[in-house]
């Protein structure tokens, strides 16, 4: 493994998370995310200012409601006219593309990091991310939760409280736990 913790992470490879230079990527998160979070529906340019300054990129029309996690910011991007309703969670330690039109329900989890299955490489503290990739027209029902690696296809709809764990092609229904296609759009 070469270069520094960081760099080892953007490159999806195992890294340590309590790296000093990622501290500080977290902080400046926390500190956005609380500025974002506090904020009121009445202060809609003050929103968009806070998520052009957090995220990796923001399409026009782009609109995300408090509260918002995240871990970094930087590694998100979220395509013109997406609509992520409030309680959604970011673990964007690997890189989470989300495309344009997308509607994410509440309280939905996108979870990008993995951590060893081994438990003595566990213990030390590594950890690892496999990028998640909403395509465009999307639709995440409220509770869905995906998983690290999964790609989304375009025009899916994913029922309220699904566990999303493998792709799913373009233009389907899916929903359960594991979600499962139930039929063609």
């Amino acid at each position: 493994m070469t270069g520094s913790q960081k760099e080892r992470m953007l490159r999806g490879e195992l890294y340590l998370a309590d790296d000093p230079e990622l501290r500080a990527d977290e902080a400046r998160c926390d500190e956005l995310l609380g500025r974002f979070n506090a904020t009121r529906s009445t202060e809609a340019e003050e929103r968009r200012s806070i998520l052009v300054e957090l995220l990796g990129s923001i399409g026009e029309d782009a609109a995300i409601r408090p509260p918002l996690f995240m871990d970094y910011g930087y590694q998100t991007t979220i395509g013109a006219g997406s609509f992520v309703n409030a309680g959604c969670v970011i673990l964007d330690v690997g890189r989470v593309t989300i495309g344009a039109g997308v509607q994410i329900g509440p309280n939905v989890q996108l979870l990008t990091p993995t951590h060893p299955v081994d438990p003595e490489q566990r213990r030390t503290g590594l950890e690892a991310a496999e990028p998640i990739t909403i395509e465009d027209n999307v639709w995440l029902g409220g509770g869905v939760i995906v998983c690290p690696g999964v790609t989304i296809g375009r025009d899916t709809v994913v029922g309220a409280g699904s566990v999303v764990t493998r792709d799913l092609p373009p233009r389907v229904v899916a929903a359960g736990n594991p979600a499962r296609i139930i039929r063609r759009v």
